[in-house]
């Protein structure tokens, strides 16, 4: 039994494991992470697993074939998105031609929320694996394979996350053929994330850490997970709508931390280790048992999570303590009504609480910013430019709010008839790049992205900033990451500005 795990080509370097799936603009690319846990485990169960990410080895569909060729799996596993499912599909589709005894499960975020129409659309899918699937997956080989384990659960049937394609039956007029998709119930999520692999074994054995990045880390960077789920209820988020769900929970405390060791150790290379839950300090006493178990070890990593504004200070200092170099926060409003309106559960003075506890600890932020939420208008989106420079983090991001399948906030703009298409072909540009989806009262989808371009530039090309962010960065290493995500944002513009001409 062979498994092959793709994080299958595109056009653009796109990350699918992110929140936000299109082309950077900074010079970003994720891990494929998901699919990293779900190898792992699979080699835990003694599968003959490879994971190969197509995307940073620049394959076509033809070097594609050749990996599939070469290795000769049994399964392929892979995810797709909302912006990318169509081109994936494409893929998937001459996989299943070249290959037909090839199982094919797919998971994601897509995938997830509509497995019916995923399977209707994609005749070369099997199985689409729904939430979690790291252990969904060996269940899915064992019982195909009738292996006799405590993974082989008799029947496809009995395999709770999973949805696929009855064989044809036929109808009283044997000339009609009709296909009955069948979803199992879902799976419990899992609760002790400590039956995990170490992520980073993971990548040291199938990745080359060089090729991944985020614009505000120092690289080679690493992203591992230490909990799923997220308790809060933000309208937009499509993770915990579909992949994690909002159950909360973690790994342990000595579980977490020995990988961060075994990181420091065994791959000295990397300069900064970034834990990719959807809100790592959801638990405080947890964050200080983390952060002192760091210290009680002597361990000196350099780390970075993403978290909210209601952060403690004594939490914050703590962190900074144990190594934390950047947070990653949502302050996505400038105005307390759009706040509200999208269940962030945050106020505005814990907003500029944060930024003025970061600068006093010397913590860096990446802010991000939204417009066109639940709420906006055009006065509220000069709120949050106004905002923005109150609380001034050293980088920041506004960007359109994407309706993703599943959330409150896509059910929120096709009910009142703003969101402009439902075809997914048409989610990504000719670049790459997300579209603006929504056509509001107060302004059209063109009008959005102009606004936020401007709001961009208005951020980062005002010469307080460009002097500030000079000043705070005099370290090489800091200026090194700095130059290298200014030059791919400045050369994403200088295109875009090319190609209107």
């Amino acid at each position: 039994m062979k498994i092959l795990f793709l994080n299958l080509p595109y056009k653009f370097n796109i990350s699918r494991a992110s929140r936000w799936p299109e082309k950077t603009k900074a010079g970003t690319l994720y891990y494929p992470y998901w699919l990293a846990y779900g190898a792992g485990v699979c080699e835990k169960k003694g599968i003959e697993t490879k994971l190969v990410d197509c995307i940073t080895r620049e394959y076509s569909i033809e070097d594609t074939l050749n990996e599939i060729s070469n290795y000769n799996p049994d399964y392929i596993m892979a995810e797709i998105t909302t912006p990318t499912c169509f081109y994936d599909f494409e893929t998937i589709n001459i996989i299943k031609k070249e290959n037909p005894n090839l199982k094919i499960i797919i998971g994601g975020t897509h995938a997830t929320i509509l497995p019916e129409e995923v399977l209707n659309q994609c005749n070369g899918i099997d199985f689409v694996v729904r939430q979690e699937y790291d252990f969904t997956i060996p269940e899915i080989i064992f019982t195909l394979n009738n292996s006799g384990n405590i993974d082989d659960k008799g029947d496809i049937s009995e395999i709770k996350g999973i949805s696929y394609r009855s064989d044809a039956i036929h109808s009283d007029d044997e000339s009609i053929e009709r296909v009955k998709i069948f979803h199992n119930p879902d799976r419990v999520p899992l609760d002790n994330l400590d039956e995990l692999p170490f992520v980073s074994k993971v990548y040291q054995k199938f990745l080359n850490v060089d090729d991944y990045a985020y614009a505000f880390a120092q690289k080679p960077m690493i992203q591992i997970v230490s909990a799923r789920g997220c308790p809060n209820k933000c309208n937009f988020c499509s993770y915990p709508s579909t992949l994690g769900g909002r159950l909360f929970r973690t790994r342990s405390t000595k579980d977490l931390v020995d990988e961060i060791e075994y990181i420091l150790t065994e791959m000295p290379e990397i300069k900064e280790i970034f834990i990719e839950d959807d809100t790592f300090t959801v638990n405080n006493e947890r964050i200080i048992d983390f952060c002192d178990e760091i210290i009680k070890r002597g361990l000196n990593p350099i780390w970075s999570c993403n978290t909210r504004v209601d952060l403690p200070f004594n939490v914050m200092k703590k962190m900074k303590e144990a190594g934390c170099r950047l947070l990653v926060t949502g302050y996505e409003s400038g105005s307390q009504k759009v706040l509200d309106e999208t269940k962030k559960g945050i106020n505005l003075q814990q907003s500029l609480d944060f930024a003025k506890n970061t600068k006093k600890l010397g913590i860096k932020v990446f802010g991000c910013f939204m417009i066109g939420l639940k709420g906006d208008n055009l006065d509220t989106i000069n709120e949050t430019f106004e905002f923005a420079k109150k609380v001034y983090p050293d980088m920041c991001f506004f960007q359109q709010a994407v309706p993703f399948p599943g959330t409150e906030f896509y059910e929120w703009v096709k009910e009142e008839g703003y969101l402009i298409t439902e075809d997914y072909s048409k989610w990504l540009n000719d670049d790459g790049y997300l579209n603006c989806l929504v056509n509001y009262p107060y302004a059209s989808a063109d009008e959005i992205e102009k606004i936020r371009d401007n709001l961009m530039s208005k951020y980062y090309f005002s010469f307080t900033y460009i002097f500030k962010t000079f000043l705070s960065n005099l370290d090489w290493i800091e200026f090194k990451r700095v130059f290298r995500g200014g030059y791919a944002y400045i050369s994403f513009r200088l295109k875009k500005l090319v190609k209107k001409s």
